[in-house]
């Protein structure tokens, strides 16, 4: 079939399009995590039970998926509220809002590690009124929990904010007028709207906690057994040459963000097919 001028795109043709996307991806993606679970696969399955199974690994997990569902909890609540204050008011600083949150894309996130040991460390502008009260956030599991909640809230706000936008204020109008309350509105209509972009959102938030490393190295201390994350474990068996316990250890966290984005992907699809059958 031919196509005149007006029906050609601007990239090129789709053979050399998908190729060059192929290309990218076995390069950037696969290789690496081939030569990954490459390395995983070598140690055979009794080392690498040992590596993932020690002490001080399931310590990792623990500290690390318990802070990140605490960070994607408060990210899920705290995201959807600036996302419908973002779509649905207007007021004097919305626009620099909307932009601050982009800003933990856009900052390194060493540099919000600093900035949070700079306010919540002992003596830090909110730490030295926090720590008389019994609350420590500074080297503790806490401040993991708040460094990822700072590294990954975009995820939140940015997939549920464009849905938000697409709802039409007119159906919301329409059942108002029938004589429905602003929660029936929200529960009814809104709600089953942006519930698919919200588990998306929450998703990738928690599997971006998981990885998180350069905002927690500075805030949480990196006690074994205490404030070490995964990532940190990770890094540190790098920092030993012990490469093959790295990636292991890697496998295990690669293991859980995919299982993670697969339940998410089930439940969203699972959502969309019980919306079509009603």
């Amino acid at each position: 079939m031919f196509f005149s001028s007006s029906q050609r795109g601007i990239l090129p043709g789709f053979g050399l399009t998908l190729g060059v996307t192929l290309l990218y991806f076995v390069i950037i993606v696969a290789l690496p995590l081939l030569a990954m679970l490459y390395k995983s696969y070598n140690l055979g399955w009794i080392d690498f039970w040992t590596i993932v199974s020690s002490e001080r690994a399931l310590a990792t997990y623990r500290i690390t998926i318990g802070a990140a569902a605490l960070a994607t909890v408060f990210n899920a609540i705290f995201g959807v509220l600036l996302a419908w204050v973002l779509v649905r008011y207007e007021f004097p600083g919305r626009r620099l809002l909307d932009a601050a949150v982009d800003l933990p894309f856009a900052l390194p996130t060493a540099v919000a590690g600093l900035a949070l040991v700079t306010v919540f460390s002992s003596n830090g502008w909110f730490g030295q009124y926090l720590e008389p009260l019994g609350i420590k956030v500074a080297y503790a599991p806490l401040g993991i929990a708040l460094a990822m909640m700072f590294t990954s809230i975009p995820f939140v706000i940015r997939t549920v904010q464009p849905v938000l936008e697409d709802v039409a204020t007119d159906v919301e109008e329409a059942a108002r007028s029938l004589g429905a309350t602003n929660w029936q509105i929200f529960a009814r209509i809104i709600w089953p709207a942006i519930l698919p972009a919200f588990i998306a959102g929450c998703s990738l938030s928690f599997a971006r906690s998981l990885g998180e490393f350069g905002a927690i190295v500075f805030i949480s201390g990196n006690l074994p057994f205490e404030t070490e994350v995964m990532s940190l474990l990770v890094f540190i068996r790098l920092d030993e040459y012990d490469y093959p316990a790295a990636a292991a250890l890697a496998t295990v966290m690669l293991v859980t963000a995919f299982a993670m984005l697969f339940i998410t992907n089930s439940i969203q699809a699972w959502q969309l097919r019980y919306a079509d059958r009603n």
